[in-house]
């Protein structure tokens, strides 16, 4: 996935259109660009992959949903900070029709609930920029073993602990998420779009 992700990228032109890939990864944790390996607590019998997206160190794994959303940023006049924030609410918007209460958390990409007083990560973003056009993205957990966070400090925070729809009382597969987020992210883009018309 990731070698046809950076494959897409490398050779789209001016006239390539936007795509939208969604998925399942088998377990696999990724360090990002500037990630420390400390972030790691201690040994794992689970591949490491270094990775060009922004961000620290997370999960992948069965009953997590990810969405790689290759856009071309620069036709579509999108700053970086903004394709950020046209993800997150995303997220938000999809977890919103599941009756959840998400919400955003300053100086620290990714969407969050309340989990008890404290807020827990339940979507991770990291993107990467190559000649205007937008490669990774984003990990929501939908149903699956949360174990694996415990070793590593979420997204470089050795407080912040990981959530899944399933420990919030939502019952729903990776497919329909998967579709729920797609469409919110087609939304967002298309309002982008009608106001800078």
């Amino acid at each position: 996935m990731l070698a046809a992700m950076r494959a897409f990228t490398q050779s789209r032109d001016d006239a390539t259109r936007d795509e939208i890939w969604v998925t399942e990864h088998p377990p696999t944790y990724t360090l990002g660009q500037a990630g420390r390996i400390a972030h790691l607590r201690h040994p794992v019998d689970v591949p490491v992959v270094h990775v060009e997206r922004g961000g620290q160190i997370t999960f992948h794994g069965p009953g997590q949903l990810v969405v790689y959303p290759l856009i071309d940023i620069r036709r579509r006049g999108i700053k970086v900070r903004a394709l950020v924030s046209l993800i997150e609410r995303s997220v938000m918007r999809a977890l919103a029709t599941y009756n959840l209460s998400p919400s955003l958390k300053a100086g620290a990409p990714g969407v969050y609930v309340r989990q008890g007083e404290h807020l827990a990560k339940i979507a991770a973003l990291g993107l990467k920029i190559v000649n205007g056009r937008s490669l990774h993205g984003l990990s929501l957990n939908v149903a699956m073993d949360l174990t694996p966070f415990d070793a590593i400090d979420v997204c470089g925070d050795a407080d912040l602990k990981s959530v899944d729809l399933r420990t919030l009382g939502v019952t729903t597969t990776v497919d329909e998420a998967g579709r729920r987020v797609s469409q919110a992210l087609l939304d967002e883009l298309e309002s982008a779009s009608d106001e800078r018309a």
